[in-house]
């Protein structure tokens, strides 16, 4: 092992680049273990954690939060399935999204889940009809709702403005009628999220005690009981050098005033923080290495053999200046910086850059650098398929144990379901496959071919 080099639980990260090859996600279980129960800690017994698999949907990371007492939030049928094959049990999944589809509701019906959210008046009607034909009892769901109070300090706003989310507050109003008509499905209570990325507590305190507040107006207004309330969460991470981490302390004073008197006028509420990039992004590193190092007209770049294909969420989509998530050098952490370094990856396009102008030690081809704070929002949100590179493999360091816990994608993973119709004889094809090593396409008859 190198000296000073990164480790993770002892591991050196060069162990890990040889074992499973690079680019690579490592995520750290210690780090997942310790920043769910720091918070869980802070918050009040009263509240539930469900963990959004959107995030970070490997099976693996769920599991290790669902053993620490994480429910879990989904928003797709393979997310379901992920959630209830990772040890979830039913009642503590819940169901987002404002468009599901007929076999993702279905699938809600049949696995009994704690409820279905609603996010219109029509899924509710249509969700009616499933639990119907399914003749499984009662389904249980919950009315997504889109306030009519703004909120301050959102990285990005989910409610509260004209959004897809929810059912704003008026439609829900009048819609009483078709409340009361429901005869497969128990509205069971209501759900809200105002946006995610919030640094600030009193800006989560703030929502909670008013989302809160409007499900008691709501229950009364609507006749639906209060069994369940989902306030959101959307807790943030200081990704960039001008933010500062939230203050969980103070979160945690905040959300005991808040969340207490309501608690105490309905003691059979089950209330739900729903939390994915800040219980995942603290534990994970995006390690590249890199393949070229050069100058181009007075700037230094590190071209990497991984970037944003992988990695969108590093690219700064969105913002008007490009801000660099934390990258450091993993063969000498600890070293000087001697120059500033953009690092890009290997794709066709110049917004494939992970960092700009990054102060750097010196840089040589082969070294690896770390992209932290990248546990969240990785692989799945990224355009892997881009330029046929593929997605990379994921490792999770578990008491001091490397798990591969997704395998890199290889060339029949990218070109196995992929047909060639009957434009190019087959034959030479073939030929050319088997001199390249690459696997034989499946061809497909033409359209008029004899079957």
């Amino acid at each position: 092992m190198t000296t000073g080099e990164t480790t993770f639980q002892g591991i050196a990260v060069t162990e890990l680049a040889e074992r499973f090859g690079t680019p690579l996600f490592v995520y750290d279980g210690e780090v997942l273990e310790r920043t769910y129960r720091d918070l869980r800690a802070v918050l009040p017994p009263a509240v539930d954690v469900f963990y959004s698999l959107k995030a970070n949907p490997n099976i693996s990371v769920y599991a290790l939060l669902r053993s620490l007492g994480a429910g879990a939030e989904v928003s797709s049928h393979a997310e379901l399935v992920t959630a209830l094959r990772a040890g979830a049990a039913p009642q503590d999944v819940i169901f987002l999204g404002p468009g599901k589809d007929t076999a993702e509701l279905a699938a809600c019906v049949e696995a009994g889940i704690h409820a279905v959210v609603c996010e219109s008046v029509e899924e509710l009607l249509r969700l009616d009809e499933l639990a119907a034909s399914a003749g499984r009892g009662r389904c249980r769901a919950m009315l997504r709702i889109n306030p009519d109070f703004a909120t301050k300090g959102s990285g990005l706003a989910m409610g509260g403005k004209p959004r897809q989310f929810g059912i704003d507050l008026e439609v829900l109003r009048s819609a009483r009628a078709v409340l009361a008509g429901l005869r497969h499905v128990e509205v069971t209570g209501l759900h809200a999220y105002m946006g995610t990325r919030f640094l600030d507590h009193a800006d989560v305190v703030h929502n909670t005690r008013e989302i809160l507040a409007a499900a008691e107006r709501l229950s009364v207004e609507l006749g639906v009981p209060l069994r369940t309330v989902d306030f959101g969460g959307g807790l943030g991470v200081p990704y960039f050098e001008n933010e500062k981490a939230l203050d969980t302390a103070a979160l945690g004073v905040g959300m005991h005033e808040a969340v207490a008197p309501f608690a105490a006028r309905h003691p059979d509420c089950r209330l739900i923080m729903e939390l994915g990039r800040y219980l995942t992004a603290w534990a994970g590193t995006y390690v590249v290495r890199a393949r070229y190092v050069k100058q181009s007209r007075g700037e230094w770049f590190v071209v990497a053999d991984g970037g944003t294909n992988h990695h969108m969420a590093a690219v700064g989509v969105g913002s008007f200046v490009k801000r660099n998530f934390p990258l450091r050098h993993l063969g000498r952490p600890a070293a000087p910086a001697v120059r500033a370094y953009s690092v890009t990856g290997p794709l066709c396009t110049p917004n494939d850059v992970v960092a700009k102008k990054v102060e750097l030690p010196e840089v040589a081809p082969g070294d690896l650098l770390g992209v932290e704070l990248s546990g969240a929002y990785g692989p799945t949100a990224s355009p892997g398929l881009f330029l046929g590179h593929g997605y990379p493999a994921e490792v999770l360091v578990h008491r001091g144990e490397a798990h591969l816990v997704r395998e890199r994608d290889t060339l029949d993973d990218l070109l196995g379901k992929q047909r060639l119709v009957g434009l190019v004889p087959v034959s030479a094809v073939t030929a050319v496959s088997a001199a390249t090593d690459l696997p034989s396409p499946t061809p497909t008859p033409t359209a008029g071919a004899a079957r």
